[in-house]
């Protein structure tokens, strides 16, 4: 123990605490003053002792406040602090976790869904204009196909971007949905439709917006909700 006492105290300075081995007389000949010391976000009152203008402090009693340990062997001592607690503030902070963005397996199955919702719209728009009838038998291998790829679009998310995306391509398949069921059932009710009826249509409109803001999402690989598809 009184190996400790004399080898038990260093200097406090910015930066490095440089080890100093000091007289015990000379430390029984200069006056103690307790202070709160903060060691790594710790913090503890502790005796300091100044001489010729500098502050020093127990061994120990930084050990203790930085979590760490102290042990003897012979003349040498070992000090071990957690890591980080020689660094700055700055160096010993945790960065960020990087955004992981689109998967590659989940931006397959996404771009997938947004190329069979965009041939969909075109063959309704086409049938629309040339004047034909919107029936369920060319109609229904678009649905069943966007929904099955919605599905696989669902199973393959596994980032926080994935999942966002998924929601969207669900607003775009049901919008698609409903702006297809209304020439549906304008043809069982033998309802004429214009053959401009899609233009300015604000549903029609909506549908392309959703897609141009899906495809962006696609190429930059990161999620971004303008509320185009909302």
């Amino acid at each position: 123990m009184r190996v400790r006492a004399f080898v038990g105290w260093i200097v406090v300075g910015v930066g490095v605490a440089v080890a100093v081995a000091l007289p015990i007389l000379a430390l029984s000949q200069v006056a103690r003053q307790t202070r709160t010391l903060v060691v790594n976000g710790h913090s503890g009152e502790t005796a300091i002792v100044e001489i010729e203008g500098r502050s020093y402090v127990e061994l120990e009693a930084l050990v203790r406040l930085a979590n760490g340990s102290l042990r003897f062997n012979g003349n040498q001592i070992s000090v071990t602090l957690p890591a980080g607690g020689g660094g700055s503030e700055h160096a010993s902070a945790t960065p960020p976790p990087a955004n992981p963005g689109f998967s590659k397996e989940f931006l397959r199955a996404g771009i997938e869904q947004m190329a069979v919702i965009r041939e969909w719209r075109i063959a309704l728009t086409n049938a629309i204009e040339r004047g034909y009838p919107v029936t369920e038998d060319w109609v229904s291998p678009y649905r069943n196909q966007a929904t099955q790829n919605l599905r696989l679009a669902s199973v393959a998310a596994s980032t926080d971007a994935d999942r966002n995306a998924v929601r969207l391509l669900g607003s775009e398949l049901d919008n698609m949905n409903k702006l297809n069921q209304r020439f549906l059932d304008a043809n069982q009710s033998m309802t004429m439709v214009a053959t401009d009826a899609l233009k300015g249509d604000p549903l029609d409109q909506k549908i392309v917006n959703c897609g141009h803001a899906l495809a962006a999402m696609a190429s930059s690989g990161q999620f971004v909700d303008d509320g185009s598809c909302q």
